[in-house]
């Protein structure tokens, strides 16, 4: 032990005194202290007096190197005398009472604590112990012991426990040391086998006997009696106790006392701590049980309610909230089975998996619902506010570390002689065009033997209809009497709601009004581009300084748009439909109708009276607007279109198509307690029952459909057409309805598309809709996304286009039972609720919600079809058909290039031996920006601007535009007619249950054979919880930085050339986010298309590009909602990159481009250094901390939450969630 220097009294600074006091108490240690009481006594009052007058005196005791606790311990442990014991605690007491724990945390190092219940434990053995002596122990015990971590360990070892119980069992009345008692056992009960061990010693009785009703004395004391009863109760064991007790109603009492005479809200903590012992004792299926019955959910509710006006009440309400839904009877989904409502037999079931689990289920199951869902200890002690925080602490735990599976190795895959039937795809490569004539421009159509996507060729299936508007002044639908088919009495006015039958339609159009294409002007981003004559050096730097889709032929699209507003008559230019009309028997056309209404409800009075001749409905001519758009067109493709629902329908905006918004439309600013007042909402269907409708007004599980009364008094719906999602509709209160999404079929989740038809609606009126079994823990709904709404009336009126909408948005939690059939195994689950509240403009409309911008398989046949249109003599397009899909759809593919200069052997040459770049998208339905962003690609590859020219000149491109065509047409979400996510096929890819990837593939096989594996493939997809457009690449390098994995330097050879694109876009394209880049190669994602063309077929830039479903928080689009002018920009700016890459690099061989992209990445890295690339989980969006929000992570450290003011965030911790086990990631 080092000693403090001793020195004389006399002329000794009074800084270094009480080092010699503490020199003179170190001498007397031992039998000295024994026989000097007195002396001992007036060394340890005199210390305690400098420590008390003076500051530095503590800091030297307390200074680094200084032996002055270890001397006043050594005292502390040999005195004997109580009086010094006294003077020793109270400067124990002064030195930790400072310092900020510091000074805590050296006396616990020094063995402090355990000193500590050795003189309580010598205490107590006297037969009077002194009182002083108990309450300073106890006192100094309860601020050291939080800083303690093994406090209980040693308390619980050294008998303390039972000291402490002992003595506040004979002072309940001394409330001035039962405080300090409390405190201690507070600190005691944080350890669960302490709880355990008190509540069998009768702890839990003993403070039901000290907590009280409304009193302003003692306040102090019974906030920490509820602390201590609090972590108690944290043990199941002991809230078991407090049940059978039948102390919950006693806790109801109080805490409603305490509510009601606390009205200046002075003692928020005791009310608070009465709450969490509600909250701790109903983590038990007895305490949900014994709590419902003693009326504690209308006792909660009515005291929030009237607790929300006063925002520092929040706390209270917050942790009520918590209670309520906790308690809340977990119920069933509305629905006969989570399997689809469309059924499709597959050729063959897959031996294991997913699909193979559904088809064995037995017969009689009720896959809805276990037995009991509501588990024994749902969510208890040690639940974290969403299990995804453990996925945030093991998120490594997914990379590769398999250093043989991180080296793409080309693998053989099919042999040779199997892949030589893809040769036919690929003439291009062999074609020598000696037969070309290359002055006529007519020849230089090229045209694929396979190709399919003419109106001539459509097999039509069965009627279409086509859901009409009969009096959307000031048009007159004229009807021909012979023609009309009655399946009841005659309709009344309102009954005037028709569809229809497409294949008796004759489609006229006025010739003078139709619009010629002009190749030049096709694409936003050629319109705005210098002469042909310019150079392409300098033509690329312009575009690279301002591509963007809001240039000269977006804002004269925009202008013209504004023309066709600004006339006098809401038409101008106008399609004309002549048919005839089927009255009133048009449901039993679709399954789930809506009784007599068809579905869309654009008509209005009288308008079946006023027109005895011919219907003519009126739209808008769209052509002018949309160069790829044709309704008429888009009519014939539909009739090729096969749905396993056999849709006899067309949705108004994929027929009247989509113009960009004119205008900005920011991400949505939260409402302060917006969330929570949804929940009272919710709560308020078990606290008055009797205001609950409960009316079904939609199900497609009924083939009759339910009848809707024509009264107004209810909405109606509709999602029988392509894409379209809507499974069940169920009217709770007279404007809200409570909205159940369809299964992808073959699968029984995957609940997140939605797109469906809403019409009978009431101008001015606020409808709430509740999506009620969402899967996803988190949705960027909680970010500010709103939900997509397309009006008809606005379409007609010049405005045909898909706006955000919706007021009051959150997604959280549900009450609705999510069983373990569908939760893959784990019970107690629950679904969430995305709600929205939106009101409507017009009346007699037709309204479409959509989770996303629709983009139909219809859609893109109808854009290809234009897209040839534009094709000139220097552009070589081919469309062929990949395969057929499973459900009788063709799979396009298409290659652009341009034509040789001639038929030269140089030109040929150069033609043939042109790098290959190979894209596709849509691989998952519901991401339909995907579609968007390969539109723009395409638009961009099939323009007449010098850079489309040169990108053409430069590159073969390989495009599948649509990988899953079923899942498109059907309204899934995820996954193929096979029910299996196709882009965790690629591995080995089954050629009857997914024919797109095993072409695809194959496609790429045969080109790595031939030893032209492409340069650049990259898979368009979208995001749903991240914002901005990333891409994922592989790399060697950074996947063993994110590991542990032991690697030499030669498995770190890696060139970075992989980085070039993603760099590159970072620059050019505002909506792209380098910083959400990653390089990281996952275990979960080895069968993805990404990681198996970087493996099996050795393309080492292979990516996916993922676009926000969302919007930007980053660059010029920050804090903006993505439309589809940024989606078809980046994709635009896709290919400019693309170009930059070829300039960058100046050579012509790809398999050079190699050697030179690490000092292309050198060059460019001080431009974009501050965008490092980083590893990114798909949960990268930070916690939303609004209290109650059960949808967000609660691992927030290192993150800059986006909550409300107010909040308290501790709460967060407090909360319970479902952990989520799809991931968005592809």
């Amino acid at each position: 032990m080092n000693k403090p220097k001793m020195a004389t009294e006399k002329g000794v600074p009074s800084n270094s005194r009480v080092l010699m006091l503490l020199g003179q108490l170190e001498r007397m240690n031992g039998e000295t202290m024994v026989r000097e009481v007195e002396n001992a006594r007036q060394l340890t009052l005199k210390i305690l007096h400098l420590i008390q007058t003076q500051e530095k005196s503590g800091k030297e005791i307390m200074s680094k190197g200084s032996s002055g606790m270890e001397v006043i311990l050594a005292s502390l442990e040999n005195t004997k005398d109580v009086q010094t014991t006294l003077n020793i605690l109270y400067i124990l007491s002064e030195l930790v009472t400072v310092g900020r724990g510091r000074r805590v945390g050296v006396f616990v190092s020094k063995g402090g604590t355990g000193v500590l219940f050795q003189i309580l434990i010598t205490a107590n053995k006297e037969s009077h112990p002194s009182e002083e002596l108990m309450l300073q122990l106890h006192s100094l015990l309860a601020k050291v012991g939080p800083k303690d971590r093994k406090f209980g360990v040693k308390a619980r070892l050294s008998g303390a426990l039972n000291v402490t119980i002992n003595l506040m069992k004979q002072n309940l009345q001394n409330f001035k040391l039962l405080l300090p008692c409390l405190q201690v056992l507070r600190v005691y009960s944080a350890n669960s086998v302490n709880a355990i061990s008190l509540g069998k010693s009768g702890v839990v009785e003993l403070m039901f006997k000290i907590i009280a009703p409304y009193s302003k004395k003692n306040t102090s004391l019974h906030k920490v009696a509820l602390d201590a009863l609090g972590a108690l109760l944290k043990s199941k064991t002991n809230a078991r106790r407090a049940v059978d007790g039948g102390h919950v109603p006693v806790l109801l009492a109080l805490y409603l006392d305490w509510h009601r005479n606390d009205a200046r809200h002075r003692h928020l903590l005791i009310r608070k701590g009465l709450l969490v012992c509600l909250r701790n004792i109903t983590n038990i299926k007895l305490g949900r049980k014994v709590f419902i019955e003693a009326d504690g959910m209308r006792i909660l509710y009515n005291s929030s309610t009237e607790c929300l006006p006063v925002r520092t009440l929040d706390p209270l309400v917050n942790t009520s909230s918590l209670i309520m839904r906790k308690c809340f009877p977990k119920n069933r989904l509305p629905l006969p089975t989570i399997k689809s409502a469309f059924h499709y037999q597959l050729p063959h079931v897959p031996a294991v998996g997913p699909v193979a689990q559904l088809y064995s289920q037995p017969p009689g199951v009720d896959d809805v619902v276990d037995e009991s869902d509501d588990n024994e200890e749902a969510e208890g002690d040690t639940d974290t506010e969403n299990d995804e925080d453990d996925k945030d602490h093991t998120a490594n735990d997914d990379i590769e570390t398999d250093l043989n599976k991180l080296h793409p190795i080309k693998s053989p895959g099919r042999p040779f002689e199997e892949l030589r039937s893809y040769e036919r795809f690929f003439l291009e490569l062999y074609e020598d065009f000696q037969g070309h004539n290359f002055e006529c421009p007519k020849a230089a159509s090229t045209k694929s033997s396979s190709a399919s996507f003419s109106s001539s060729s459509i097999r039509s299936t069965q009627p279409v209809i086509v859901p009409t508007a009969q009096a959307l002044s000031p048009m007159n639908v004229p009807i021909e009497d012979s023609e009309r088919e009655h399946t009841g009495p005659s309709t009344t006015p309102t009954d005037a709601l028709t569809s229809l039958k497409l294949d008796t339609i004759h489609l006229t159009k006025d010739q003078e009004k139709k619009v010629g294409f002009i190749p030049e002007g096709h694409t936003a981003l050629s319109s705005g581009l210098s002469s042909q004559g310019q150079a392409i050096e300098q033509e690329l730097a312009r575009v690279l300084e301002c591509v963007s889709l809001e240039q000269e032929g977006t804002l004269n699209a925009e202008e013209g748009l504004k023309g066709v507003r600004q006339e006098g008559s809401p038409i101008t230019a106008a399609r004309h439909i002549h048919s005839p009309l089927l009255l009133g028997g048009i449901a039993t056309l679709r399954v789930g109708g809506q009784g007599s209404n068809c579905g869309s409800d654009c008509g209005s009075e009288g308008a079946d009276d006023e027109g005895g001749e011919g219907a003519v409905l009126e739209v808008p001519d769209t052509a002018a607007l949309l160069p790829l758009h044709d309704p008429d067109l888009y009519v014939e493709m539909v009739k090729g279109t096969h749905s396993v629902p056999q849709y006899a329908e067309v949705a108004y905006p994929d027929y009247f198509g989509h113009i960009a918004p004119t205008f900005r439309e920011p991400l949505l600013e939260r409402v302060y307690g917006v969330q929570r007042s949804k929940i009272f909402q919710d709560i308020e269907r078990l606290i008055h029952p009797n205001d609950i409708l409960d009316k079904v007004v939609y199900d497609l599980d009924i083939p009759s459909g339910p009848v809707i009364e024509e009264n107004g008094e209810s909405l109606k719906f509709n999602s029988q057409f392509e894409s379209g999602n809507l499974r069940k509709a169920v009217q709770i209160r007279k404007y809200e309805y409570d909205l159940v999404l369809n299964s992808d079929i073959n699968s029984n989740h995957y609940h997140q598309w939605l797109y469906f038809e809403v019409s009978s609606m009431r101008v001015g009126t606020t409808y709430r809709f509740n999506i009620i079994n969402c899967e996803k823990s988190n949705s960027q709904f909680n970010y500010g996304m709103q939900v997509l709404m397309y009006s008809v009336q606005e379409a007609i009126s010049g405005r045909p286009q898909w706006v955000r909408t919706g007021t009051d948005i959150c997604y959280y939690k549900n009450h609705f039972a999510r069983s373990s059939i569908a939760a893959g195994g784990q019970k107690g689950k629950s679904y969430f609720t995305l709600t929205f509240s939106t009101s409507f403009n017009h009346k007699d409309d037709v309204c479409y919600f959509a989770y996303h911008y629709p983009y139909t398989y219809s859609t893109l046949k109808m854009h290809l079809s234009k897209l040839e249109a534009l094709r000139t003599p220097q552009i070589y397009l081919r469309q062929d058909i990949l395969c057929e899909t499973l459900g009788g759809n063709s799979c396009p593919l298409l290659t652009i290039t341009a034509m040789p200069e001639s038929n030269s052997n140089d030109h040929i040459c150069q033609f043939r031996n042109r790098p290959m770049i190979f894209l596709s998208a849509r691989v998952h339905p519901g991401e339909t920006n995907a579609s968007w962003v390969m539109k723009g690609t395409l638009e961009f590859l099939m323009g007449m601007s010098p850079l489309a020219a040169s990108l053409r000149e430069a590159y073969i491109f390989k495009i599948v535009p649509m990988l899953n065509p079923d899942g498109v047409i059907n309204g899934n979400h995820r996954c193929s007619l096979s029910g299996e996510d196709l882009n965790r096929q690629w591995q080995n890819p089954n050629p009857e249950l997914h024919p797109t990837i095993y072409h695809t593939k194959g496609l790429l096989q045969y080109l790595a054979h031939i030893q032209r594996a492409p340069l650049v493939f990259c898979d368009y997809h979208g995001h749903s919880r991240k914002k901005n457009v990333f891409m994922y690449g592989c790399s060697v390098k950074e996947t063993v930085w994110q590991s542990n994995i032991n690697a030499t330097s030669s498995d770190l050879q890696e060139d970075l050339g992989y980085r070039t694109l993603p760099k590159i876009l970072s620059q050019i394209a505002p909506a792209f986010s380098m910083a959400s880049c990653s390089f990281v190669v996952e275990r979960s994602k080895e069968s993805t298309a990404r990681v198996v063309v970087w493996r099996e077929i050795g393309v080492q830039r292979s990516y996916t590009m993922e676009s926000t479903l969302c919007g930007c928080d980053q660059g010029k689009y920050k804090g903006l909602q993505i439309g589809t002018r940024e989606l078809e920009e980046m994709g635009a700016q896709f290919c400019v990159a693309l170009l930059r890459l070829k300039r960058l690099t100046g050579l012509h061989n790809h398999q050079h481009l190699l050697d030179l992209e690490s000092d292309i990445i050198g060059t460019q890295s001080k431009v974009v250094s501050s965008c490092p690339t980083t590893y990114v989980m798909e949960e990268d969006e930070p916690s939303f901390l609004e209290a109650i929000d059960y949808s967000a992570e609660s691992n927030d450290e290192d993150v800059e939450p986006e909550n409300e003011q107010g909040v308290e965030v501790q709460e967060n911790l407090d909360q319970l969630s479902d952990s989520d086990n799809h991931r968005d990631l592809c």
